[in-house]
């Protein structure tokens, strides 16, 4: 009989009760689960599944080209054919796969299997990099992204490109990607100028990211202007944001594309023809004597010239160099390593970056400084007797020792006043009126006096010229000795220092440029390798006249400045200055300057306030005074007769046609590679040569400098220089103002 005690019904629904409470649980467990998923953490797993769906695309842009002045192309960009795979629109039959793989490879000669695909492989591939076969490359392209097309072969040759491009319908899949490459047509001629690209930094990585850059295909610029220019050079990356399958297959674009922008072109100021001319003189004076010593004893020079009037670098070579083609696709590891190694650096520009003793070149700020502080007239004489003897003392009290200081030639002089002291480049009437001797002297001009007229000058600050790497070289006070040696300014300091030795360094740049203002008049154009920037459309960046948002005003220095926006719709400043120089700047969003082209006046000796005025006991008064006019003027008389007849550089200057002016110089010096060499002798150290010249004399239309690393006698081996490179400027002259070559 059927058990219907109340008991049993008791435990029916006792097992019920668990039943729907566990029912209850697992129900309210989702519902929970789901009210967190889709309310509190929707938005986050909206975004997620978004994020999954869509992908943004960058779309890489041109970047601009770079010209001389004349307008021959420097730096381009050229087409470099990839052969690339996409996976997913391989054949379904494996058999037809291998046999695309089998013609491929006979045609751009990669094994269809070389390798193998673990993890550690799938981790560590880089396209163009690897050493795998194609279906390797394949698999990992198919593992990572079907649908992304996967390069297997790199930078092949057009013709190769044209044949795969043809074959595209009997090899599904199989296609071309074509890339920009950077291109340098003038090579070596001008790499230190133009520089070359590279890859984007790590350490820089997050910044480029941020405006659009991307790490790994993009690159960057990593010397000349090709760096400094980069922000106007590269452009700007377009952008697509698409929606993707699963498989990552584009589906449509979801928003509207926003098109690449490209790079602003720069016009530079370099004259090809004239950095050519001042190449082949450099090296071949270098050449020249280290075959007539039999011996390489200079590996290591520099030739710059520059438009005083403008401040426009016409040439500027740095030897050694490298050749930045080499360097146009990747940088290879092995030629790195080896400009890395070389002890001539040729990386590194020495026009801006090198650091020398400029020796005699230095007298001019000692000259101007003599005569304009009244220390001497120019009418007024001194004896040079070919050596002279002063107590070298480190403080008053300090008794001292006796000190010899020659002149470069024993027997000296004689009776020499200012303008022949240039002309002689005589020794010991700038070791005078430097420090003063005796009762001839009573007084010279002084360390203080002597840095304030070298820093007018532009000793010992950066030029600001668009290359990067400058140098600031160095004009050294007592504050710095104590300073950074550690012990007082010492008599024979000043002496030295009046010739360009001792603790005075400078950059070739340098000293072209403090011969510059001389030669216009006290008038400081900074230096500049920019002539003019356009967009790419060609059209020159300048304020567009219909712009309704021009704003004008005069600045602090008297310039008028007209600000608004050019044809593209950039921001433009317009500087004009009162000798009507025109400026125009590329100004970014938040009004800094990216770049800019036209002369600019730094200052103008004759009337900007720049010498300071110390009292008796060389206190500073807090003012300052001109250089006067007459004083240049009497300087530049000194530097004609250094090309005529007795002066240090007429055997190679005084049958030039056109007149012309200058100075030698001849350093001493003994750094760590005349050390290394044995070659710091005392009394008979190695020396640099130096040469500074311009012309006309009378209306300078381009001044030179040329410096040879341990090349000995500056009218030797550097006057030549200068001069042939002055024959080829007025030779292209003449060529450019007849129309061209002539019989």
């Amino acid at each position: 009989m059927e058990d219907v005690s109340p008991t049993a019904n008791m435990i029916k629904f006792w097992r019920i009760g668990v039943f729907y409470f566990l029912i209850i649980v697992v129900f309210g467990f989702y519902a929970v689960r789901l009210f967190v998923l889709q309310v509190v953490e929707g938005k986050e797993y909206l975004s997620q599944a978004e994020e999954n769906r869509t992908t943004n695309i960058s779309v890489q842009t041109q970047r601009g080209i770079i010209m001389d002045r004349n307008g021959y192309v420097l730096a381009r960009n050229i087409s470099s054919f990839n052969v690339v795979i996409t996976p997913a629109y391989l054949p379904a039959d494996e058999g037809a796969v291998q046999e695309v793989y089998r013609q491929l490879s006979a045609l751009i000669d990669v094994p269809v299997n070389k390798g193998k695909t673990d993890d550690e492989t799938v981790r560590l591939f880089k396209p163009c990099e690897s050493d795998l076969g194609i279906a390797q490359i394949v698999y990992i392209g198919d593992t990572n992204a079907p649908y992304d097309p996967v390069p297997v072969k790199c930078d092949i040759d057009q013709k190769t490109a044209m044949i795969v491009m043809e074959k595209r319908s009997d090899w599904p899949g199989v296609g071309i990607e074509v890339l920009p490459v950077r291109d340098y047509p003038t090579g070596w001629l001008t790499s230190e100028i133009v520089g070359f690209l590279g890859p984007i930094p790590a350490a820089l990585e997050k910044e480029y990211r941020d405006k659009g850059f991307v790490p790994g295909r993009d690159k960057v610029g990593y010397a000349g202007v090709e760096a400094t220019m980069q922000e106007i050079l590269g452009g700007r990356n377009g952008l697509r944001t698409v929606e993707v399958d699963v498989a990552g297959k584009e589906i449509r674009d979801l928003k509207p594309p926003l098109e690449p922008q490209p790079g602003y072109n720069v016009k530079l100021t370099i004259d090809t023809r004239l950095q050519m001319a001042a190449k082949e003189a450099l090296i071949g004076e270098i050449t020249g004597w280290n075959r007539y010593f039999n011996y390489i004893r200079s590996a290591n020079g520099v030739a710059i010239a520059i438009n005083p009037k403008t401040g426009e670098i016409l040439a500027m070579v740095s030897y050694p160099t490298f050749e930045n083609n080499r360097m146009a696709r990747f940088i290879p590891a092995y030629y790195y390593e080896q400009l890395r190694r070389d002890p001539n650096r040729p990386l590194f520009n020495h026009a801006i970056s090198a650091e020398h003793p400029p020796g005699s070149v230095y007298k001019m700020a000692t000259a101007i400084g003599v005569i304009n502080e009244g220390i001497m007239r120019p009418e007024d004489t001194i004896e040079d007797p070919g050596k002279i003897t002063i107590t070298q003392k480190f403080s008053p009290n300090d008794p001292g020792t006796p000190r010899d200081y020659v002149c470069w030639t024993e027997t000296g002089h004689g009776i020499v006043d200012f303008i022949h002291a240039i002309a002689w480049s005589c020794d010991v009437y700038f070791y005078k009126v430097s420090g003063g001797y005796q009762n001839e002297v009573p007084k010279g001009l002084g360390v203080w006096l002597m840095k304030e007229y070298a820093r007018a000058l532009g000793y010992g600050e950066l030029t600001g010229i668009e290359l990067p790497g400058e140098a600031k070289g160095l004009v050294p006070d007592p504050t710095w000795k104590r300073l950074n040696v550690g012990e007082n300014w010492a008599t024979g300091d000043t002496y030295i220092a009046a010739m360009g030795q001792g603790f005075v360094l400078s950059t070739p740049l340098q000293v072209l440029v403090s011969f510059a203002v001389l030669a216009n008049d006290g008038k400081y154009m900074k230096p500049t390798v920019i002539k003019e920037i356009t967009d790419a459309e060609g059209n020159l960046v300048q304020i567009d006249e219909n712009s309704v948002e021009i704003r004008e005003y005069q600045d602090e220095r008297g310039n008028l400045v007209r600000e608004g926006k050019d044809k593209n719709g950039a921001p433009v400043r317009e500087i004009i200055d009162p000798l009507g120089n025109r400026r125009v700047e590329l100004l970014d969003v938040n009004g800094e300057v990216l770049a800019g082209y036209g002369p600019v006046l730094k200052w103008d000796i004759t009337k900007d306030p720049r010498i300071t005025i110390y009292d008796e006991k060389l206190f500073d008064t807090g003012k300052k005074k001109v250089v006067e006019p007459w004083v240049i003027a009497k300087a530049k008389e000194g530097m004609r007769l250094v090309t005529q007849p007795g002066g240090t550089a007429a055997r190679q200057f005084v049958d030039m046609k056109i007149p012309s002016a200058g100075k030698t110089g001849t350093a001493e010096y003994c750094d760590n590679v005349a050390q290394s060499k044995n070659l710091c002798i005392p009394g008979s150290w190695p020396t640099h040569s130096w040469y500074v010249g311009y012309a006309p004399f009378d209306d300078p239309e381009i001044a030179v400098v040329a410096f040879v690393y341990n090349g000995g006698e500056g009218a030797s081996v550097a006057a030549p220089i200068v001069r042939k490179i002055l024959d080829s400027y007025f030779e292209l002259k003449a060529i450019d103002s007849s129309g061209g070559f002539t019989e």
